[in-house]
């Protein structure tokens, strides 16, 4: 809907010099984090996708807590190669609690957030790493492949407790 040259579409967007617009993410799923900061999730999920390790990602965070956090579904081609050159199982349980591996991704995330310029608000600070991917039979995504927030929200909140109960972690992150 335009309304005085303005185009409504529920969008949000930036202009670039050159009158350029990029979308950047939906107005609905911007959240405000506890020191009043809006973070744009799927702006930092569309960075972080490109890392090597990442098949999926989902970005949480809310107006009670102050920093965002996390939720990576494992690339299963890369978890194969890693398995098999660190010499571990390539199941869930090896996987998601092998702490190198941990390091390795929280290093390769922190690379893509520096390079992209993200402040220290848009840069997670607490992870989750996911072996099953999540699909539109498990109800986690629409038939568009987009992540459902509200059912992610819901399926992952005792997840999300611990998570904020234990802390930001206390890897190094790369400069």
């Amino acid at each position: 809907m335009l309304v005085n040259g303005w185009l409504y579409s529920g969008d949000v967007g930036m202009i670039h010099p050159n009158g350029g617009i990029q979308i950047v993410d939906r107005a609905k799923n911007i959240f405000k984090l506890s020191q009043g900061e809006y973070i744009a999730p799927e702006k930092l999920e569309n960075e972080f996708i490109k890392s090597e390790y990442i098949a999926q990602i989902w970005i949480h965070g809310d107006s009670l807590h102050d920093y965002v956090m996390m939720f990576i579904v494992l690339d299963d081609v890369r978890m194969k190669l890693y398995a098999k050159t660190n010499g571990i199982d390539c199941t869930e349980n090896a996987l998601c609690n092998s702490e190198p591996l941990r390091q390795l991704i929280w290093k390769d995330v922190y690379r893509i957030a520096n390079e992209n310029k993200f402040n220290s608000l848009e840069k997670p600070k607490q992870m989750k790493l996911i072996f099953d991917m999540w699909t539109i039979e498990s109800d986690i995504l629409t038939p568009t492949m987009k992540l459902k927030r509200n059912i992610a929200k819901d399926r992952y909140a005792e997840d999300v407790k611990k998570m904020y109960e234990a802390g930001p972690l206390k890897y190094e992150p790369s400069k």
